[in-house]
């Protein structure tokens, strides 16, 4: 049968219970014979097309055999069946599926199949079984056969339950590692490595929690803080303070993430540092300026003395300078249209990017004619798409002529843009 079905798949064996089930109690397959049920499985001579291979004459039926008992449509052969599923841990999926079926004989004796085969389950077998597990728990009655999961992966061994770290089903690993996690099988460098690594942002969340609060910041805080993921970066950071280690934070007042700005703003200020001055300082120099400094101060900074910094760093020789610039001028509520409108045509797209968003506010103020302009095709893409954006907020007349027209126009970048944002064809 794992050849016919990909068993670690829940989908896999859901699938296989509805289509048997259909085939036979609509005639789509004539009903298999179960002579090793008795006179209940008696029937037509013919079975489900891709797993059935031989009339099955023996007395104690193979796993193709029994799993198409598993699914019948006839409550009396699903529960006819059961009694032959104990100690098969190939169809432990299947059993899994009926402890929810709505007839109570057949649910009760899976369950009692479950209760009974789950404590001694191997890897294989709960590689198989807990993914159906767990997608049918939120079916009604399917909360005890996850229970059960639970509490066999809450005593398994440790080899056991280690293979289920790297399922591909994301609900089973998520759990898998709560419980190692909860049973503290993990020392704190491995839940560092997890909350940096993993690509499950919920498994990154509770491992980073997990690392932090093992209180081991010589073997976690390097991990967490080279992380790629801001949360567990934010994560590291904050664990700086209980390390008694606040100037470590000051690099992270820079991060590309406002979480982990925020959260070494809070460890310095804690240390006794005041962030605002260390943004001044930086951006007093735009030589050795950190790209992202400007917003860090715009975020923390007070308008009236920092403002006029802002703006002279809108003209910074790094794109990366500008746009974050014009970033902190949005965080400010800067409505000074005048100023803003020309930064429209940086070469950069992510400044034009970071201006219309600030101009977007105020897109009823600005002038039809400028926006209209930069619409042409004299302009680069990055500055058309934007301006034309800015002129649908702007609510023009001239809007939807001019969306028709760019999205015909000959650049395949500006084409595709336009035309998906006016859900045609790209």
């Amino acid at each position: 049968m794992a050849r016919v079905l990909d068993v670690t798949s829940a989908t896999a064996w859901t699938d296989l219970d509805e289509q048997i089930r259909r085939a036979v109690g609509w005639g789509a397959v004539e009903r298999p014979e179960h002579p090793w049920l008795g006179p209940v499985g008696t029937g037509g001579s013919s079975g489900w097309r891709a797993l059935l291979g031989r009339t099955a004459t023996a007395t104690t039926p193979d796993e193709t055999r029994l799993a198409l008992a598993l699914c019948d449509p006839s409550g009396v052969i699903r529960e006819a069946a059961l009694a032959h599923a104990a100690g098969r841990p190939a169809v432990l999926p299947l059993v899994a599926v009926r402890a929810t079926d709505w007839a109570a004989p057949v649910r009760d004796r899976a369950r009692a199949v479950l209760a009974d085969a789950l404590p001694s389950a191997d890897a294989a077998t709960l590689a198989a079984t807990a993914p159906v597990l767990l997608r049918i728990r939120g079916r009604l009655r399917g909360a005890e056969g996850a229970a059960l999961l639970e509490e066999r992966l809450r005593t398994a061994p440790a080899e056991v339950l280690t293979p289920l770290f790297l399922h591909r089903d994301r609900a089973t690993r998520r759990l898998a590692l709560r419980v190692a996690m909860e049973r503290a099988l993990f020392e704190p460098r491995e839940l560092a490595r997890i909350a940096a690594a993993d690509p499950d942002q919920a498994v990154r969340s509770s491992a980073a929690t997990a690392a932090v609060a093992a209180d081991a910041p010589d073997e976690t805080l390097g991990p967490l803080l080279g992380a790629r993921t801001g949360p567990v970066r934010a994560a590291g950071v904050t664990a700086l303070r209980r390390a008694g280690r606040h100037a470590e934070a000051e690099p992270f007042l820079h991060d590309r993430s406002g979480t982990v700005r925020a959260c070494a703003r809070w460890v310095l200020r804690q240390g006794g540092a005041d962030p605002v001055a260390l943004y001044r300082a930086a951006c007093a120099d735009p030589q050795t300026m950190p790209d992202r400094a400007p917003l860090g101060l715009a975020e923390c900074g007070e308008r009236a003395v920092d403002l006029p910094v802002l703006w002279a760093l809108t003209g910074h020789p790094r794109p990366l300078a500008r746009s974050s610039a014009v970033a902190g001028l949005r965080a400010l509520d800067v409505a000074d249209l005048t100023r803003l409108l020309p930064l429209l045509d940086d070469p950069a797209p992510g400044v034009v990017r970071e201006t219309a968003k600030a101009l977007a506010p105020w897109a009823d103020r600005l002038p039809e004619r400028e926006l209209l302009d930069r619409t042409g095709p004299g302009r680069p893409p990055h500055v058309r798409i934007r301006a034309l954006r800015l002129l649908r907020d702007n609510g023009s007349w001239t809007y939807a002529e001019t969306a028709r027209r760019l999205a015909e126009d000959p650049d395949p970048v500006l084409r595709y843009q336009v035309r998906r944002s006016l859900g045609l064809r790209t």
